[in-house]
């Protein structure tokens, strides 16, 4: 397999949703917590050029979970 940009953006996509969804599967577990506790991060763009007016607004939530998760896929995106 040939390792490239685009695979490395979709081996971080997919480690990124799973780590997202095991973050959602320990959140019931009261010990496990500090994992589940997420961060925001907002960006809002905005411009009005008076031809072209464009409002953008981006949310990013981080976990550890989610950390662990982009860790992982790109140490397995090394190993190919």
């Amino acid at each position: 397999m040939k390792k490239g940009t685009f695979t490395l953006v979709i081996f971080l996509i997919i480690g990124l949703i799973t780590g997202i969804i095991v973050g959602q599967l320990l959140a019931p577990v009261p010990a496990l917590s500090f994992l589940t506790k997420s961060a925001s991060i907002t960006w809002d763009p905005k411009a009005d050029l008076q031809v072209v007016k464009y409002e953008l607004h981006l949310l990013v939530r981080l976990n550890l979970c989610s950390i662990l998760g982009l860790v992982g896929a790109f140490l397995l995106y090394r190993k190919l």
